[in-house]
């Protein structure tokens, strides 16, 4: 784990509002946080250049795009040696459906999020994944039927807080 970034209260606004709004202008993002442009732009970059900022994304929505299928897999290794997980790894990179890949702690090693076109697709990429001898024991796959909640973002305001802003709700 990497030690936090030094953010003060105009830095965690920038990263909000860039969540929000990755498209807008300096001068659009210094209104809407009330610093003036040049500071705002100079706080941008720093915060580019640190890599808390590590790129723009476009938010598509695949269901304009065409049939798919969303995909939870867990995956357990056959053996928990260092070269074991970076073998692993390295394997996965080489397949564009594999999105997300998460090392979690618990029943298995990973978590991958893959979207495919079809539950035929999945199959073909869970075959080559075994066939790559790339130390998968076994996987378990969930197909997402619906997302009824997606956030689009980090919560920035609370992870940098020290209470929750619910704490104080009942007083």
């Amino acid at each position: 784990m990497h030690p936090p970034a030094s953010l003060d209260a105009f830095d965690i606004k920038i990263l909000v509002y860039l969540q929000r709004e990755g498209r807008c202008s300096n001068v659009e993002l210094s209104s809407a946080i009330s610093l003036s442009e040049s500071p705002c732009l100079l706080r941008t970059k720093r915060l580019q250049d640190a890599g808390v900022i590590r790129g723009y994304h476009a938010d598509i929505a695949l269901e304009k795009v065409g049939s798919h299928v969303i995909v939870f897999s867990e995956v357990t290794l056959s053996s928990h040696r260092p070269a074991d997980f970076r073998t692993f790894e390295d394997g996965i990179t080489r397949y564009q459906e594999i999105v997300e890949c998460h090392n979690v702690s618990g029943g298995y090693d990973y978590l991958l999020k893959i979207v495919v076109p079809s539950i035929n697709w999945l199959q073909a990429l869970m075959d080559r994944l075994l066939e790559d001898n790339i130390g998968i024991e076994k996987f378990a796959s969930r197909i997402v039927l619906r997302q009824p909640l997606r956030q689009g973002g980090y919560p920035l305001e609370t992870l940098v807080n020290e209470r929750p802003s619910w704490a104080d709700e009942g007083r």
